[in-house]
This record gives structure tokens, C-alpha cells and sequence, in this order.
């Protein structure tokens, strides 16, 4: 029980649930959406399952390590360009974010409702699972590598994995929900996921793109929207206009 008393164990242990938090803010954003075709009554099943297995698969990423770091060795060569297995995963990740969230604000904006409700049938519970799990591989390796790359013991990233994913838990209806409110928001949030996905087939390609920069850039732009939100509404108020609402994947 002597690493308790250990500060630098617990300082490791807070930073790194708090980056595992500020990393985690992408997959929650995705994972509220993809939720919102679901039926009211899905949704928070669906938000648990979705971020249970976001958990899973980052503590089963996190004790395979060897393997993952494995997976930096390049495979094979694209115009002398070294191609990993890591960046396969981030390439593919990156077009499977782009697709589903260009198609998401296409569905949002201008898809017919009857197709909606259709495709909001076809991928049921299950469909929406599996993406979720999809793009949760995706955003589990970068934060397993992340996380070696600062703490060099196991117990306390598995630890910060596990705290950082309780907080979301706790944070991820009154995200969704807030989200859904917005409208704006919703197609502020499916940018910065095209955004992201960018980032994940620029690297890919070894071209490094600081998170700092794309942390800052979704910041500054919340931070606007969340001014234009209390303005539109105090207008809505006074002039009893009722807001713009987007389309649904499933009714309620």
C-alpha cells in the first residue's frame, strides 16, 4: 500500500484521467449522435453499452500493450511512405468518421423523413453498437498510446481509464440532450467530427497535426456558439419563435 502515499503516482493518476477525459469528449459527441436514431427509451441503454465497451476495449488495448506498440512496425511501403499497422487502423477510422458524419448531416438537413425512419429501423440497437464499437477501436488506440507514453504503470492507467469513463457515463445524457436541443450545436459537433476525422487520415500519413491546435479551434467555436444560443434565445423569447429542429433517425 506504499504507492498510495506516492505523489507521483497520484499526480500521474490525475493527469491522466484528466486527458483521458479530454480525449474522450469526441467519442462522446459521436457516440450521442449515432444514439439519437434510437428511440427515446434505447438511448440511455445505448449510451451505457457504447461507452461500457469504449472502456472495455481501451483496458483490453492497454493490456495486449506489446501488441499494440507492435502495430507502429511498418507493414509495407506506399512511395518509400512506411504504412503500419496503426496507420491503417487511423486511415480507415478516419473515412468511416468522415462518411458517417458527412452522411449525418445530410440525413439531418435534408434527408426525406420516411427514409429516416427507415434507416433508423434497419440499424436497430445492435447496428448502432457496432459503429460504435468500430469508431471506439479507433479512438482507444491513440489514447492507449497516449497513456504509455506517460505512465509506465498499469494499475494506474487502468485506473484513469476506468474513472475518466465512469465521468462520461455520468456527463453523457446532459451532453446528448443538450445536443439534441441545439440544432447548431449538433452540426457544430458533426464538424469537429469531420475534423477529426482529417486528423486521423492526415496522420495516418505521418503528417502530425498538433491536438492542441483542434482542442483550441473546438473550444474558441463553443465558446461562440454557446454566446449565439443565449441570444437566439432570449429573441425566441421576446418574439415567440419557436426554434429550428433537425430530423430524426427513429421516432420518439
Amino acid at each position: 500500500m506504499e504507492w498510495l502515499a506516492n505523489p507521483e503516482i497520484w499526480v500521474a493518476f490525475l493527469t491522466l484521467t484528466a486527458l483521458e477525459i479530454v480525449l474522450g469528449i469526441d467519442n462522446i459527441i459521436f457516440i450521442s449522435i449515432l444514439v439519437s436514431r434510437l428511440p427515446k427509451a434505447q438511448q440511455p441503454k445505448a449510451r451505457f453499452f457504447g461507452l461500457a465497451l469504449a472502456m472495455g476495449t481501451r483496458i483490453l488495448l492497454l493490456l495486449s500493450i506489446t501488441w499494440v506498440m507492435r502495430l507502429t512496425a511498418d507493414l509495407f511501403q506506399v512511395f518509400g511512405q512506411g504504412i503500419s499497422g496503426r496507420d491503417l487502423i487511423l486511415f480507415f477510422g478516419g473515412l468511416f468518421l468522415l462518411f458517417k458524419s458527412t452522411m449525418e448531416i445530410y440525413h439531418s438537413l435534408e434527408g426525406a423523413e420516411e427514409a429516416q425512419q427507415a434507416a433508423g429501423k434497419a440499424y436497430g440497437f445492435m447496428g448502432i453498437i457496432v459503429q460504435i464499437a468500430i469508431i471506439d477501436i479507433v479512438f482507444s488506440l491513440d489514447s492507449v498510446i497516449t497513456a504509455v507514453g506517460l505512465v509506465d504503470n498499469v494499475p494506474v492507467m487502468v485506473a484513469a481509464i476506468v474513472i475518466s469513463v465512469i465521468v462520461m457515463m455520468l456527463s453523457a445524457s446532459t451532453i446528448s440532450d443538450f445536443i439534441d436541443k441545439h440544432p447548431s450545436l449538433k452540426m457544430l459537433a458533426l464538424s469537429f467530427l469531420i475534423v477529426v476525422g482529417t486528423v486521423l487520415v492526415a496522420e495516418s500519413f505521418e503528417v502530425h497535426v498538433p491536438k492542441g491546435y483542434v482542442y483550441f479551434a473546438m473550444a474558441f467555436s463553443l465558446a461562440v456558439e454557446a454566446i449565439n444560443i443565449r441570444l437566439r434565445g432570449a429573441m425566441a423569447r421576446k418574439k415567440g419563435v419557436e426554434p429550428v429542429h433537425l430530423r430524426k433517425g427513429a421516432p420518439d
